[in-house]
């Protein structure tokens, strides 16, 4: 039987030395888009009710469409990063990177479906 002290059994089952990097992360999309969902609830509402046309009339303008693409990107981040400290929380092993995985995946090509969109109706 092997006499291990408190200390031997805690080396190695330390911090990964990312909590703070995903913490300021989180911290900083949150600040952006408490900045970004108001604006894009105000660009975008005018388009709401309208034809086709109207909304390519009014993403053709660079401030409505430049907000929904910051918008989009700035919230898929946050989601993905959200997300991904879930599943490190509350998965582990395989499970957890195949996990990460996909959820990046489906963030990313969300994120990159969105914005391909919006420039499609911009120009």
């Amino acid at each position: 039987m092997a006499f291990l002290t408190d200390r031997k059994r805690a080396v190695g089952m330390g911090s990964a030395h990312a909590g703070v990097h995903h913490h300021w992360s989180m911290t900083v999309s949150a600040y952006g888009l408490l900045i970004l969902v108001p604006l894009f609830v105000f660009t975008f509402g005018p388009t709401l009710g309208g034809t086709y046309e109207q909304a390519v009339a009014y993403y053709h303008r660079p401030f409505p469409a430049i907000v929904a693409a910051l918008t989009l990107i700035v919230g898929f981040a946050h989601f993905k990063n959200g997300v991904q400290m879930a599943i490190e929380d509350y998965s582990a092993g395989l499970t957890r990177q195949i996990l990460i995985v996909v959820t990046t995946c489906i963030s990313y090509a969300a994120m990159a479906t969105g914005v391909f969109a919006l420039v499609r109706l911009a120009l």
